[in-house]
C-alpha cells in the first residue's frame, strides 16, 4: 500500500464556495524575518541533525523575549566541521555547556533549553548568521515579555 492509499479520499462534496469572495481579496501573511540587530533570546529548541550535504549540526529555535519583535523566532544552525568545531564550542561555552567530550553533546542538548542570551543576526547577501554575544540571566515571562522581577528599573 503506498502512502497515499493509506488517506481518506478527499470529499468531493465539500463546498467551498461560500469563501470564493474572501478568498480572492485575502492577503495572504507575508513571514518577513526578523531585521538584523541585537536582540534578547530566549532557546526553544535545540536538536542535533544533519545538513543538507549530511555534516551533523545543531539546528537551534530561538525566540525573542523583549522589544518590538518579542515572540518571533531566530533560526539558527551550526554545522559542524573540522573548520566550525571551535565556533560550536566557543556557543557551546557561551550557553555554560561544558563537555568533557563533544560525543557528550546529543544527551544535553536538553540543558540548553530555556536558556536565555543576547544575540546578534546579520545578513551579508544571501547568508545570515546568528552570533550568541553573551548569556543572559534573566528569565521569560509565559507571554514571552520579561517578567516584572526581571526589569531594570
Amino acid at each position: 500500500m503506498s502512502d497515499y492509499e493509506s488517506f481518506e479520499p478527499i470529499d468531493s462534496q465539500v463546498d467551498l464556495s461560500s469563501f470564493d469572495d474572501e478568498f480572492e481579496t485575502a492577503d495572504a501573511p507575508s513571514y518577513d524575518e526578523v531585521p538584523d540587530g541585537k536582540y534578547q533570546v530566549k532557546i526553544q529548541t535545540a536538536k542535533l541533525e544533519s545538513s543538507q550535504k549530511g555534516d551533523p549540526m545543531i539546528k537551534f529555535d530561538l525566540v525573542v523575549i523583549s522589544g518590538s519583535q518579542a515572540g518571533r523566532h531566530i533560526f539558527k544552525n551550526s554545522v559542524i566541521t573540522q573548520a566550525s568545531l571551535p565556533y560550536v564550542k566557543g556557543d557551546l561555552k557561551t550557553l555554560g555547556l561544558e563537555l568533557a567530550k563533544f560525543s557528550e553533546l546529543a544527551g544535553r542538548l536538553d540543558e540548553l533549553l530555556d536558556k536565555t542570551l543576547e544575540v546578534t543576526k546579520r545578513t551579508r547577501g544571501e547568508y545570515t548568521n546568528v552570533y550568541f554575544n553573551r548569556r543572559l540571566n534573566i528569565a521569560a515571562a509565559p507571554s514571552g515579555g520579561l517578567a516584572d522581577e526581571d526589569l531594570p528599573f
